[in-house]
């Protein structure tokens, strides 16, 4: 086993650290406080990143992507979690792996410009009745003569808004989902408002509703009956990416904010850092991200070499999700009224970490679904060598 860094992955992290910095910090106050980010701004650090090599990071080099391992990515995902949400989006792109199974005609319309950064996609998977359950969606799919007719809706479908097409789950049969790719603008498709969130500021999370929306045969992405395989795949690199690493990323990024408020802030003639209490706090939050972080670099090394890894991200979605709850907790409570306060950046990253827990997968689902394999596979799961 090796835990060192090699010196191509430092300096992956030194460029994403650096424009994360340089870049996408500055606008985050103007974001926070507008709700949104003008489109020659958010067009500008697009441009930005794909002249660095930093968009798509997980597409393969082939079709013009980052060809990042899944360790590497993660590593860049850590980085991503320093700043907001749709900084990340407007800078990196989300451009989901179910493209991968695009073929023929499929590939220069929807897969390499949205690895070009040209189009951008959103998945639309939760509705009103499905969130967790993923299986449970009503949205359906009938056979044409021409193709496909879509009926349905979806919701909390996040960058509704900048995205021009969508990776839509849909049922093809009483117990068969596909998944269609979706352009924006069709005969009776209709994105509804945008669901104002506690945190997330700038991200849109919109309705979609499907009316008899026309779907030509090319729109099928993979075959049918395979869009709840696609859903799930993609899911389990969102919760160790998205989730997982930019977690351990956020709570990095705060535990930095609240050790330098400790080092100044004086109360009672004493730094509050010399303070036990306060010291409690800081060295919880220090162990709790080192542990969240292997366990993010692990399931990410289980990938890269072919291993199973779903038991592995389900532990990290539960764990690094809590974990920066946590630590996004100690900060507002060291920092104290100036915590609460929306002159600083702490109540904002509060409000943020919440929804760590509940999307892709509540914490609880997580819960069942590791206590059920470990109930059947036993000590493997938690013993070394079994």
């Amino acid at each position: 086993m090796q835990f060192d860094l090699q010196d191509e992955q430092k300096m992956l992290i030194e460029t994403v650290r650096r424009f994360v910095r340089e870049e996408l910090k500055p606008l985050e106050n103007a974001l926070e406080q507008e709700g949104q980010l003008d489109e020659a701004r958010a067009r500008a650090v697009h441009e930005k990143a794909k002249a660095l090599g930093l968009y798509a990071l997980n597409m393969p080099e082939a079709l013009g992507g980052g060809g990042l391992s899944n360790l590497d990515r993660i590593l860049c995902e850590e980085q991503f979690g320093h700043t907001s949400d749709y900084l990340i989006r407007r800078a990196f792109g989300n451009v989901y792996e179910p493209l991968l199974h695009c073929q023929g005609a499929q590939v220069e319309r929807w897969l390499k410009p949205t690895v070009a950064g040209e189009r951008t996609c959103a998945i639309a998977i939760t509705e009103p009745g499905a969130g967790s359950d993923a299986a449970g969606i009503r949205t359906h799919a009938r056979t044409t003569d021409t193709g496909w007719v879509l009926n349905g809706s979806k919701h909390f479908i996040s960058d509704g808004l900048w995205s021009d097409f969508f990776l839509v789950s849909a049922k093809t049969g009483e117990k068969e989902i596909s998944m269609f790719m979706v352009d924006k603008g069709l005969p009776g498709f209709t994105v509804g408002k945008d669901q104002q969130m506690m945190g997330l500021r700038g991200t849109p999370h919109v309705e979609l509703f499907f009316d008899n929306v026309p779907l030509e045969p090319l729109a099928l992405l993979g075959q049918a009956g395979q869009g709840f395989k696609l859903a799930m795949g993609a899911l389990n690199v969102v919760r160790l990416a998205q989730v997982g690493a930019r977690a351990v990323g956020k709570a990095s990024h705060v535990c930095e904010l609240l050790v330098d408020y400790a080092r100044e802030r004086q109360q009672f003639g004493t730094r509050i850092g010399d303070f036990q209490m306060v010291q409690q706090q800081i060295a919880d939050s220090v162990i709790e991200i080192n542990a969240a972080r292997w366990m993010v670099y692990h399931a990410a090394w289980m990938l890269d070499q072919g291993f199973d890894a779903r038991e592995q991200i389900a532990m990290v979605k539960v764990h690094a999700a809590e974990m920066l709850g946590r630590v996004v907790d100690r900060a507002v409570q060291v920092f104290g009224g100036m915590g609460f306060c929306k002159e600083l950046p702490i109540e904002r990253y509060y409000r943020d970490a919440r929804i760590y827990r509940i999307f892709d997968g509540t914490s609880e689902i997580h819960r069942g679904v590791i206590a059920k394999s470990v109930l059947k596979k036993g000590a493997a799961l938690f013993d070394v060598h079994r």
